[in-house]
């Protein structure tokens, strides 16, 4: 916040202003307190005769408590509320990624080996082999991460500009837990054919493209393509990384339960992207019994217009003779899954399951069910939020992936490695700190991105 303090005793020029100032000051941090916030920070950033300006920094729980504070203050007549900002927003300002020079300018000689005349030798070496592309650019360690701004995070088709902030976040999380340089490209189309042209006369500059944020079914059709044109790994991280986390979880959860996944009955809510994804590496891994619903209801039968994606989950997740609603599903579960929508199941269904069962709420940021309530009858509890133990967050699967896919120089993926890449993240937590609040590791955990990484470059070079 930055408040406008107004002087009161304006007759007065110089004598009076720490006196003045102080009562101004109390008056604020009044205001402040009294509406349920804490200062961190104050300081007077401006004074002049008839005011003064003071730098609030507060913590405010939401956007409706920060309108409450800034109306108590707003009450005070020699106060005026100058701005609000969030800190949220402040360091967004300007971005928050950059390129910067891995070589220096200082002299001519840096300057001529850097661009021209010694470039040209570089660009003629590349001309002859263009595989040396790799060896000789930043394609080595690049990625571009490719959304179409139909479906960011859970505000849905809100367009490349507004979507913008988002891939930017996931350069920097590629840099900071990876040390992969990616950048953001966010294009002004829905269209696949367009979306597919556009990144395949890109794709020379990159190593690997990561999909993000592309409402399906559209994203399966672009993802499949890509994946036949490029020479490079093409990875829809909504889907598969996604995936990746809740097999690592489940596979550490369900050592805590005792189960085999092969014995479990599984509901999921919500078979998008990610629900088909995560049904995939889970009969890869041995399910047998999954009961898939979407918004329409089970699903349960081939629809015309169906994907290939939804025409895969229906032949190999069928529910058989079964035709209840999600409801009548969950008696008797092992493991619910959800990646849909909020209060999906209540308290009476999560207590209708089985004994010792597993709940991965991931709706974000309001899960399928209140994971307090969940807890009371659920063994294992998992969501997709940061205040809550247990998250399932996809930062601890792409960037040991794309690491190992572009150390590795693999140009596919398969499912094989996204296996491995679950089992590597779960291999994180030991067997002395696996407990229900801890299944998965902290993304800050510096041997998840190496163990990942090794894992999938690994089957990579046993598929060359």
């Amino acid at each position: 916040f930055f408040f406008s303090s107004r002087r009161r005793h304006t007759r007065f020029k110089c004598d009076w202003s720490s006196d003045v100032c102080s009562s101004d000051l109390a008056e604020v941090t009044a205001a402040i307190t009294d509406a349920g916030a804490s200062i961190t920070a104050l300081d007077v950033v401006e004074s002049y005769l008839d005011r003064i300006v003071i730098d609030v920094t507060c913590n405010a729980i939401n956007e409706e408590h920060a309108e409450k504070i800034a109306s108590a203050i707003e009450a005070h007549p020699e106060l005026t509320v100058r701005k609000v900002s969030y800190r949220t927003f402040l360091i967004h300002l300007g971005g928050k990624i950059q390129i910067e020079s891995k070589v220096p300018l200082k002299t001519r000689d840096d300057l001529s080996r850097a661009y021209t005349p010694g470039v040209a030798r570089i660009s003629q070496a590349i001309a002859a082999n263009k595989s040396d592309a790799r060896r000789l650019t930043i394609k080595r360690n690049t990625v571009a991460v490719v959304t179409d701004g139909s479906a960011v995070l859970g505000l849905g088709n809100i367009g490349p500009e507004a979507a913008l902030p988002v891939m930017e976040g996931k350069a920097v999380l590629f840099k900071r837990f990876a040390d992969v340089d990616a950048w953001p490209i966010c294009l002004d189309t829905q269209d696949v054919d367009e979306i597919v042209r556009t990144v395949q006369i890109l794709a020379p500059v990159y190593g690997g493209i990561n999909l993000e944020d592309i409402s399906a079914p559209r994203c399966f059709e672009v993802e499949r393509r890509l994946r036949d044109l490029l020479d490079i790994p093409v990875f829809h991280d909504d889907q598969h990384g996604t995936a990746v986390v809740v097999l690592a979880a489940l596979t550490n959860a369900l050592k805590l339960v005792k189960k085999n996944l092969k014995d479990c009955k599984i509901v999921m809510s919500g078979v998008g992207a990610a629900g088909t994804a995560i049904a995939r590496l889970l009969v890869a891994s041995g399910a047998k019994n999954i009961i898939g619903y979407d918004k329409d209801g089970l699903v349960c039968d081939h629809k015309p217009g169906d994907d290939l994606v939804r025409t895969w989950f229906v032949d190999n997740c069928s529910p058989g003779s079964f035709k209840g609603d999600i409801h009548e599903a969950i008696k008797g579960a092992d493991i619910f899954i959800g990646v849909s929508a909020p209060n999906i199941l209540n308290e009476e269904d999560i207590s209708a399951m089985a004994k010792d069962s597993i709940v991965f709420a991931l709706a974000n940021p309001d899960p399928e069910i209140d994971p307090s309530i969940a807890r009371k009858y659920a063994k294992v509890v998992a969501t997709g939020r940061s205040d809550q133990p247990n998250q399932i967050n996809n930062v601890l699967a792409f960037p040991g992936i794309f690491r190992g896919l572009l150390d590795g120089r693999i140009t596919k993926i398969n499912d094989k490695m996204l296996i491995a890449a679950a089992n590597a993240i779960s291999s994180c937590v030991s067997d002395e700190q696996l407990n229900v609040n801890f299944i998965v590791p902290s993304v800050f955990d510096q041997t998840v991105v190496t163990k990942v990484a090794e894992a999938v470059k690994s089957l990579g070079k046993s598929n060359a």
